[in-house]
C-alpha cells in the first residue's frame, strides 16, 4: 500500500512525494521533491520541478480530473523503490550510528513513546527518508491513524508545558511565515498556528507532525471549478481538519464544505468557530458545492481565517 508521505523513486533519479493514497490510471500521484544530481540527491522547488519535468520527462506531468488539478504521476510500473516512513524509522531507531538530526529523532520518538504513545503508528519523512538531512534539516514525523495523531498533538502541548519541548520562538516563527506566503498576515497565522501544537522545537529542531488516514477512502466525485469566492460561514464539523485534503463542513446558504489542499490550513477552525473563507467555488453534478483553498500548491491570494472564535 501506497501512502502519502511516502517517497518513491524512479529509474531516472527522480523522488516524488505521494500526495493520495487512490491511483489514478494506474498512477500514483505524486510531486517531484529530488534529483539524483553528480553531487548526490538535490532537492527541488515547485518551479524547479515542473521545469525539469516538462523539459526532460513529460510523461510524469499529469492532469488530475478527479482533483481538476496539475500535478505529478508516476506508473506503479516504473517505481523502482518504495521509500516508507514506518520503515525507516524503525531502521533508525535499531542503528547504531546516528548523526545529530537522527539523535534529536530518537529522543523525540522515546518522549512520545514514554507518554504511551505506540510509535509503530509513528513514521519519518522529508529528508530523513532518504538519509539526506543536514544540521539544519527538520523532522517530519507522520502518523498513522486519527487517534495517534491527536494523541501525538496532545502530548506535543504537555510536554512543552513541562519544559522537555519548547514552543516556536519569533524567528522560527517568522521563517515559517516567510516560507508559506500565505494571505494571512503575519499576526493572524501565528495565532492560528499556535493553538494546533503540530509543531515545536527539540534541542533547537523544529519538528512537524502529519496526519495520514490509513483507511480505505471510498469514491472518488469529479468537481467542477465555477470561479473564486469569499464569504463567511460557520464550521459544523472539524473531524477531519488534518486530513489532506483538510475539510470542513460548514453551515452556509449556498456551500456545504470548505477543503484545503495547502498544509497552511491544515487545522486551522474548530467546530462552532465562524470563518472567513477566499478559494475556488466547486461544484458536482448533483449541484452540491464546496470552496477550495490550495488550488494551486502556494495558493495564493486563498485563505481561511477565524473571525469569531468559541472563546470569543
Amino acid at each position: 500500500m501506497i501512502y502519502p508521505k511516502d517517497f518513491i523513486e524512479t529509474a531516472e533519479g527522480l523522488i516524488f512525494a505521494v500526495v493520495a493514497q487512490e491511483l489514478e490510471q494506474g498512477k500514483v500521484l505524486c510531486f517531484l521533491r529530488y534529483v539524483k544530481e553528480a553531487t548526490g540527491w538535490k532537492k527541488y522547488d515547485t518551479a524547479e520541478a515542473n521545469a525539469l519535468l516538462k523539459g526532460q520527462h513529460p510523461d510524469y506531468l499529469h492532469y488530475s480530473s478527479v482533483l481538476d488539478a496539475h500535478l505529478h504521476a508516476v506508473a506503479v510500473t516504473r517505481i523502482t523503490r518504495h521509500h516508507q516512513p514506518r520503515q525507516r524509522l524503525q531502521y533508525v531507531m535499531l542503528s547504531k550510528e546516528l548523526d545529530t538530526v537522527e539523535q534529536d529523532l530518537l529522543q523525540l520518538c522515546h518522549l512520545f513513546q514514554q507518554q504511551g504513545l505506540d510509535l509503530i503508528k509513528v513514521g519519518v519523512t522529508g529528508s530523513l527518508l532518504i538519509g539526506v538531512q543536514n544540521q539544519n534539516s527538520d523532522i517530519d514525523l507522520v502518523f498513522y491513524g486519527r487517534d495517534a495523531f491527536h494523541e501525538a498533538r496532545a502530548i506535543t502541548c504537555e510536554l512543552i508545558r513541562q519544559g522537555h519541548l519548547q514552543e516556536l520562538d519569533d524567528s522560527d516563527w517568522d521563517q515559517s511565515y516567510q516560507r508559506r506566503s500565505c494571505a494571512l498576515s503575519y499576526g493572524e497565522y501565528v495565532w492560528h498556528e499556535r493553538r494546533k501544537y503540530n509543531k515545536a522545537i527539540i534541542n533547537g529542531r523544529k519538528f512537524d507532525l502529519n496526519f495520514i488516514d490509513n483507511e480505505t477512502r471510498l469514491e472518488s466525485i469529479n468537481y467542477q471549478k465555477c470561479g473564486t469566492a469569499t464569504l463567511q460561514c460557520k464550521v459544523t464539523d472539524a473531524t477531519r481538519a488534518f486530513d489532506y485534503p483538510a475539510e470542513f463542513k460548514v453551515d452556509h446558504e449556498h456551500v456545504d464544505t470548505i477543503v484545503s489542499f495547502t498544509a497552511t490550513y491544515t487545522g486551522q477552525a474548530l467546530g462552532g468557530e465562524t470563518v472567513e473563507v477566499s478559494g475556488l467555488l466547486e461544484q458536482v453534478e448533483q449541484g452540491s458545492k464546496r470552496i477550495v483553498v490550495g488550488s494551486s500548491r502556494e495558493a495564493h491570494g486563498e485563505y481561511i481565517k477565524v473571525i469569531q472564535n468559541q472563546n470569543a
